[in-house]
């Protein structure tokens, strides 16, 4: 009994993991009570520190809980961002509890749909690092131009800039290491686990 009790603990664990690479994960903004809104304590962690102490990967979300009707977030540019521009954002949420998945890495920018509030701080970038379970197939060859002779009057010049090349993609090894890792650490908890419950 107490061994099939641990196989199934370990398989939960083991699918938890999976679950957890395949999904993402979901961040609420600030914290498990986070609030979407004008930091009221000098003292506590900045919307940005917040952020900045996180991974966040393509496929996690984030998740904005705010007063409908009283406050909103905007997506905007980092311009918009810098100087707390309301009038032209790429998206606009208002319903009180805004769910945003991230589908490309780099910063993504928010700020609060008052003006006022921004200029608060009631602003946030969060840094979407690079899909590196990304399997990258070998750069197409670089294009071949075909030299054109100059018109018969002019001397030929010549040009001391290189050809362009194709860029080598980044290296998934360590990326690939670190799913081994992730995996190797994984089941061995799940191994652990299963000899403490024996």
């Amino acid at each position: 009994m107490a061994k099939k009790s641990s196989f199934a603990v370990s398989s939960f664990g083991v699918m938890l993991l999976l679950v957890q690479n395949v999904c993402g994960v979901e961040y609420q903004v600030g914290g498990s009570k986070g609030i979407w809104g004008v930091p009221s304590d000098p003292d506590a962690q900045s919307l940005n520190q917040w952020a900045e102490s996180r991974r966040f990967q393509i496929g996690d979300s984030i998740v904005f809980n705010y007063q409908s009707g009283q406050d909103s977030v905007l997506l905007v540019n980092q311009d918009d961002y810098n100087n707390c521009h309301t009038e032209s954002p790429i998206k606009h949420f208002s319903d009180g509890h805004t769910i945003i998945k991230f589908e490309k890495s780099g910063p993504h920018y928010f700020i609060s749909g008052i003006k006022d509030n921004c200029l608060k701080n009631e602003k946030l970038v969060v840094v979407v690092l690079a899909d590196r379970n990304k399997q990258y197939s070998s750069p197409p060859p670089a294009p071949v131009e075909e030299p054109q002779s100059p018109p018969p009057e002019a001397p030929a010049q010549m040009n001391p800039t290189p050809s362009p090349t194709a860029e080598e993609p980044p290296s998934n090894a360590a990326s690939s290491s670190t799913s081994i890792i992730r995996l190797f650490l994984g089941l061995t908890g799940m191994v652990a686990t299963s000899m403490i419950l024996l």
